[in-house]
């Protein structure tokens, strides 16, 4: 019987961007946005708090784009200061990439594991899917899901008793199956 884990945020996660005015390199998102127009022209910025000193910082969204080419369902989520927006915003990889920043997912989100019935069996087959693309080390997420000690799970891994089509070492973001025997 093949299990589906989930592996859900909580939370937006903090952004990774050296403070000007204190040594923290931590920004915490709370989802407002700046925007300012210039006749037909508009910038937007997502605002984020340092959180060592409070300063805020600017994380560039839209920079002098028409204001005619910008959809109007996206300016009405930007003036309402939609925080699902700022979690799509964030998770951009080209977003991140032209603004330098980080993603810092620590603590920021939960495994759905959708009960521990399957504890007791001897082999587990299991589905994990991303509901945003978390970067998450499996052995992990396969220790907490299975109660287990991460020195077991990478024991189980060396010996063959942990199989799955992905690489388990290192970090995934993307959906992968497993089957454990005990």
């Amino acid at each position: 019987m093949l299990h589906d884990w989930v592996v859900m945020p909580t939370c937006l996660p903090l952004v990774l961007r050296r403070c000007r005015t204190c040594a923290s390199e931590r920004f915490r998102a709370n989802g407002k946005f700046r925007v300012n127009a210039h006749h037909k022209l508009i910038d937007v910025w997502l605002l984020v708090l340092c959180t060592g000193c409070g300063e805020t910082a600017k994380i560039t969204v839209l920079e002098r784009t028409n204001v005619r080419s910008v959809r109007p369902e996206l300016l009405d989520r930007l003036h309402a200061n939609d925080p699902g927006l700022a979690a799509e915003l964030l998770q951009d990889p080209v977003l991140r990439r032209r603004n330098r920043v980080a993603l810092d997912w620590a603590g920021a989100w939960r495994l759905d594991t959708g009960g521990a019935d399957h504890l007791d069996r001897e082999v587990i087959d299991v589905s994990v899917r991303f509901a945003a693309p978390i970067p998450v080390r499996p052995v992990r997420l396969i220790a907490e899901g299975c109660g287990l000690a991460r020195a077991e799970v990478e024991r189980l891994l060396a010996e063959g008793g942990l199989v799955s089509a992905a690489r388990l070492s290192g970090r995934l973001s993307d959906d992968f199956t497993f089957t454990l025997k005990r």
